[in-house]
């Protein structure tokens, strides 16, 4: 069976996915399908940096805004929806462009990797949640996954309960780790014809500087008041672990300044770059291009559109 071709644009944070996507889509004729964790919630367009109507340019979006926060959403409900997704623009004679920094998010649909609904236990999962409400019970759960699925762990951070809690529920009802699911999922041959643009900075400092400005311009916008909304529902745990709601938590309790909460954003920000640069550079068939390396962004998008019309490789890879 003929694989659908999937043009794909993946990389840190503020490195400017979106604009580029939507460049790509306009020259050839696509629709962008979001591969941000939490861009599909509604009600944190500033914080996770939803493209406006503006920024979309008349280019389809999807899975954006489409869960409210207090929804829980997982990485299989995402490889089920943007395959979907993916099924209904090429039906349309559309290119589907998949675009975020969500590692996991991207590399699960790229690659075919399936879930089972074997591992699935509602019960278990409400009481490794409610272990999870507090530091405590969090780092405990932490330390079982280090022991039972060291690669996992390494993979998820303490902080995120999600994907803590369904790693430890996949291997307490299943007996086999996460590692190991994906491990086997991956032997199947991906489901798509995948070009992967990479797209990120030589020079750290200049993507630093990138995300400095992005979070300025989003406090600008109103990105507190937006915060503090979310800060306020109590039932939205996957929500609140977004980078730019949590560090406005002193803020309002007047333990500190607004420019200190703006810069604990910049500095976790910053972080997860790292983190999406080492998860990209382990992907396999990107194709990365450095936006410091081209006079304006007009070059970087020709630069794209060469690599998309080639459908060619390169082993080539940001530093991390």
């Amino acid at each position: 069976m003929e694989r659908i071709s999937v043009a794909a644009v993946v990389g840190p944070t503020a490195a400017g996915k979106s604009r580029l996507a939507v460049e790509l889509a306009l020259r050839f004729g696509g629709e962008i399908i979001s591969a941000d964790s939490m861009q599909i919630y509604r009600g944190m367009e500033i914080g996770t940096a939803q493209p406006d109507a503006e920024e979309r340019r008349g280019i389809a979006h999807h899975l954006i805004g489409i869960r409210s926060p207090d929804q829980p959403f997982s990485v299989a409900d995402y490889v089920e929806l943007a395959s979907q997704c993916i099924a209904e623009i090429h039906a349309r004679g559309k290119l589907p462009v998949v675009a975020g920094g969500t590692g996991l998010y991207a590399g699960s649909l790229l690659e075919g990797i399936h879930f089972s609904p074997a591992g699935k236990n509602e019960r278990l999962r409400s009481e490794l949640r409610r272990q999870a409400e507090t530091e405590e019970g969090r780092q405990a759960l932490f330390a079982e996954l280090q022991k039972l699925d060291p690669e996992s762990a390494e993979r998820i951070h303490p902080n995120n309960v999600t994907r803590l809690v369904r790693a430890l529920e996949i291997y307490r009802t299943t007996g086999i780790t996460m590692t190991e699911q994906i491990r086997r999922s991956k032997e199947t041959v991906p489901p798509y014809n995948a070009c992967i643009i990479g797209l990120s900075y030589r020079d750290r400092a200049k993507l630093y500087g990138a995300i400095d400005r992005r979070v300025d311009a989003m406090v600008r916008k109103g990105l507190p008041e937006e915060a503090r909304r979310i800060l306020e529902k109590k039932n939205a745990p996957t929500a609140l672990q977004a980078i730019g709601y949590k560090e406005f938590a002193p803020y309002f309790a007047g333990e500190c300044g607004l420019s200190e909460s703006t810069e604990s954003i910049k500095r976790a920000s910053r972080h997860y770059a790292k983190r999406q640069l080492t998860w990209f550079r382990r992907m396999r068939g990107v194709r990365w291009i450095f936006v410091d390396d081209f006079p304006d962004f007009a070059s970087v998008c020709a630069q794209a559109a060469r690599i998309l019309s080639e459908g060619g490789r390169t082993d080539e890879q940001p530093q991390t």
